[in-house]
């Protein structure tokens, strides 16, 4: 009897659409032991690509709070069917997992689809992407998922490069190399190469070994934490928390308050975030026992 994939995603620029299709394609070779369907979940009022430099930052509250908005109903190939394995696409917005992904995850469809049903994460991100994962975690749980592996492609530039390039890329459309600016975004060979994650969750799901799944996908470089990162999304989500709860209860002033915040995260991503380099570096000796144990948690698919 043929087992039944399921690939959901939301992928605005189409990357992570790319991503999620070749880590799919091992399966669907294989017409005679699976059938593949995919959902690409859809707002009511889809978020506009490329993004105005207004409408970009002004999604930011709502997405930090993860506050949904209405999404279009899954087919009903969907909703009807029993799926054996689920993988499950996402970007990051603003630390967190974007609107559309958590709009599914806080509707009525997400319990009926996902419980008791083994999940792949799979995210296509900048370069921040742990805590996103922490957060998504606990929705996984609470909608009695199995949390079974998960793969983090990144920008593999570093951060002050890949700040100019995903910036020029949200609001022109333009990821391609330019001047001295490089492309934008995860790397081709990484996306066209990304097929060997789907043949590795293929053979650990006919081998029902999905147990050892996410060690064999670290094993491959599918997991690569970066310790200060970390420590700049643990800084950047205490700024978020008191920005966002600010321009969500003072309606009245949005406007300005999303301009000041604006300039604020312009300000905190060329001038504290070298700051906290430097501290990072500074104290690596002394936390670096602490650091190795961070990284392990964060690899792995456990939740806290």
């Amino acid at each position: 009897m043929k087992k039944n994939i399921l690939i959901i995603y939301y992928s605005q620029t189409g990357q992570l659409e790319d991503i999620v299709k070749n880590v799919a394609r091992p399966f669907e070779e294989k017409k005679d032991d699976y059938d593949v369907t995919f959902y690409n979940i859809q707002l009511k009022k889809e978020f506009p690509f490329p993004w105005s430099s207004d409408v970009f930052f002004n999604t930011f509250p709502e997405s930090y709070l993860q506050i949904p908005s209405e999404i279009l109903p899954p087919p009903q190939e969907v909703l009807n069917k029993k799926f054996d394995l689920i993988i499950f696409g996402y970007q990051v917005w603003y630390l967190t997992p974007s609107i559309p992904i958590i709009s599914f995850l806080k509707s009525s469809f997400a319990e009926g689809i996902l419980k008791n049903t083994p999940v792949v994460t799979i995210s296509g991100t900048r370069n921040m992407w742990m805590l996103s994962q922490e957060k998504l975690k606990v929705y996984l749980r609470d909608l009695k998922a199995n949390l079974v592996g998960n793969i983090a492609l990144v920008d593999r530039h570093d951060n002050y490069t890949s700040v100019l390039t995903i910036l020029r890329w949200m609001t022109t459309g333009q990821k391609e190399k330019s001047g001295i600016l490089p492309a934008a975004g995860v790397s081709e060979e990484e996306i066209s190469g990304s097929v060997k994650y789907g043949e590795i969750i293929e053979r650990h799901f006919a081998n029902n070994d999905l147990n050892t799944l996410q060690p064999d996908l670290i094993k491959n470089g599918a997991v690569e934490i970066r310790p200060f990162l970390v420590r700049v999304e643990k800084v950047g989500n205490k700024i978020f928390t008191v920005w966002s709860n600010l321009i969500i209860k003072k309606k009245e002033k949005r406007p300005l308050l999303i301009k000041f915040f604006k300039v604020y995260l312009m300000a905190a991503i060329w001038i504290i975030s070298p700051i906290v380099l430097v501290l990072h570096l500074l104290t690596t000796p002394l936390f670096w026992f602490k650091r190795k144990k961070q990284r392990e948690y964060l690899q792995g698919i456990n939740l806290k």
